[in-house]
């Protein structure tokens, strides 16, 4: 592979062409007119040509210095804009993490204000369970995460809204008489929302047995469709696909949702996702809406 030419000698070369003159270049790069004079014989050294020539007092590109000055203005136009590239300042990202019971329903809203708002910034997703989201924030991976309440003692960032909770399963499953034991669908620990449900079938006299478990929602919903259990689902809108609302188990109530944010995030980013959230949810509840989101 051939050495490469100098950057910095060509830069010289341009200058020359684009001053006028030896002295004039060295003026205009801060360097003295030896100096000037080394980078072009290095370059003339380097490509076994003459560049330049002497005409008396003057000097005067040959017809190959002439052809070098236009393919370093080239090279130095590329350089220049790969460095102005790398010195910009990087673009802005907000880090987001959802629950999949709001990703359907709500993230659009969300999205759209946060694109409107810093139309900028760059938009990171992560869909996952409400323990693993909470993990994220605190340890700083994440910016903001939009939770299900219920998974930890205390109750960690803002309440945006409140989902209430229904039994489904499927459409032909029977509902056990208690006392005696009842399947349940759930999702893998650590969950509040399944300790909720082991706890309030075993008040009604039930005996609970998790028949399957599942770390996400699809796999919760494929196994209730497949007739293994009843599940405990947060409810906003209609019942999932071949699932149906069971009645006579006790009611549940309801789980909050909430919004947490990582330590030192911007007050402003905090406080519009805070109010897009609640408005979402103020809007469902306007509307009437219940069944599963």
């Amino acid at each position: 592979m051939p050495d490469p030419l100098d950057l910095l000698h060509l830069r010289t070369l341009v200058t020359i062409a684009d001053t006028g003159g030896f002295r004039r270049a060295a003026d205009a790069l801060h360097l003295s007119q030896p100096t000037v004079s080394q980078h072009i014989r290095m370059l003339e050294r380097r490509l076994k040509c003459v560049l330049v020539e002497k005409n008396g007092r003057t000097s005067r590109f040959t017809p190959e210095g002439e052809r070098l000055v236009v393919e370093a203005r080239r090279l130095l136009a590329a350089q220049d804009q790969v460095l102005a590239r790398f010195s910009e300042a990087p673009r802005p990202q907000i880090n987001i993490g959802s629950t999949e019971h709001a990703a359907d329903g709500l993230l659009p809203d969300l999205l759209g204000v946060l694109r409107t708002t810093y139309p900028e910034a760059g938009l990171h997703f992560r869909i996952d369970r409400s323990t693993a989201l909470t993990d994220a924030v605190i340890k700083g991976v994440l910016d903001l995460v939009i939770v299900l309440g219920g998974n930890t003692a205390e109750p960690v960032g803002t309440e945006v809204g409140v989902l209430d909770l229904k039994w489904f399963a499927a459409q032909n499953w029977q509902l056990p008489s208690a006392p005696g034991p009842i399947s349940l669908v759930a999702f893998a620990e650590p969950c509040g929302l399944r300790r909720r449900a082991v706890r309030a079938l075993g008040e009604r006299g039930y005996e609970v047995s998790v028949t399957a478990e599942s770390g996400n929602l699809d796999g919760l919903l494929a196994a209730a469709k497949a007739g293994l259990g009843v599940a405990l689902l947060p409810c906003l809108s209609a019942a999932p696909r071949d699932l149906a609302p069971i009645g006579g188990l006790p009611e549940v109530g309801a789980i909050d949702v909430r919004l947490v944010t990582r330590r030192g995030l911007e007050d402003h980013i905090e406080n519009i996702a805070v109010q897009a959230i609640t408005a979402h949810y103020r809007a469902i509840s306007s509307r009437g809406l219940r069944g599963v989101a």
